[in-house]
């Protein structure tokens, strides 16, 4: 198993920055990658970023690529999503998943999730 506890959501205005943190514990070795996913309500959920845990190799979605930008700390077991110029269409509850094969960016492949945190963009 591997937990995910998700932290540093909150309330924002348009054009500002927010960086999320991951905590990752538990069996660490079965991860290939980490990503993070956005639901807002009424919506599906979104694919953000994913980076793979060893290599570093990241992927980002169209809407939020030059803008947000995924690390890790592997002797922290931390992953990060520095969000940066948020708009109001980003108001979501933003999840962090794991996942041990080759995941990319689809939801239904990773196999861990967090309770997710609240990011809100005002206007």
């Amino acid at each position: 198993q591997v937990q995910l506890v998700e932290s540093g959501g909150g309330l924002v205005q348009a054009g500002d920055s927010l960086r999320l943190s991951c905590a990752v514990s538990g069996r660490t070795f079965e991860i290939y990658a980490m990503a993070w996913f956005r639901q807002a309500p009424g919506k599906e959920r979104e694919f953000v970023s994913r980076i793979t845990w060893n290599g570093g190799n990241t992927i980002y979605g169209d809407s939020v690529k030059g803008r947000f930008s995924i690390s890790r700390d592997r002797a922290k077991n931390m992953v990060f999503l520095q969000m940066n110029s948020l708009k109001p269409e980003e108001t979501a509850v933003y999840y962090c998943a794991a996942g041990g094969g080759r995941v990319r960016t689809t939801a239904d492949e990773y196999d861990y999730w967090g309770q997710g945190t609240q990011v809100t963009v005002s206007s």
